[in-house]
């Protein structure tokens, strides 16, 4: 005859969150074990690359591990993905010298005109 197993936690419905698997124990019986959902990498707010170098976890896990461990050592690090960030800062600096030209070119008019 089956040996029945019953739940090992309150909750009794066939839900995404109560995931169990029947696992035979050394003394010949027959439990369950509860399977965590699986973890999600983080990925980039920008594009949605997966965040390399930030460990796939459950949300509730990340409060008890390090801060080192939840994101890379760099500006935006545990958000945008390097690419962007490179990205992002090539744009600011063409910006910036983009502003200097315009300044530069707005001297020399001025000079011209004030020579005529």
């Amino acid at each position: 005859m089956v040996q029945r197993v019953t739940f090992r936690r309150r909750l009794s419905y066939n839900t995404k969150s109560n995931n169990n698997r029947i696992v035979k124990t050394p003394g010949n019986k027959l439990v369950f074990h509860h399977i965590s959902k699986n973890a999600k990498v983080p990925r980039c707010a920008e594009t949605g690359v997966p965040l390399s170098g930030i460990k796939a976890l459950r949300p509730r896990k990340y409060q008890s591990i390090s801060k080192t461990k939840k994101h890379v050592n760099r500006a935006y690090g545990g958000n945008l993905s390097g690419s962007c960030v490179r990205s992002r800062i090539i744009r600011a600096f063409l910006i910036e010298e983009q502003k200097i030209v315009k300044k530069v070119l707005k001297a020399q008019t001025s000079n011209k005109s004030k020579k005529n």
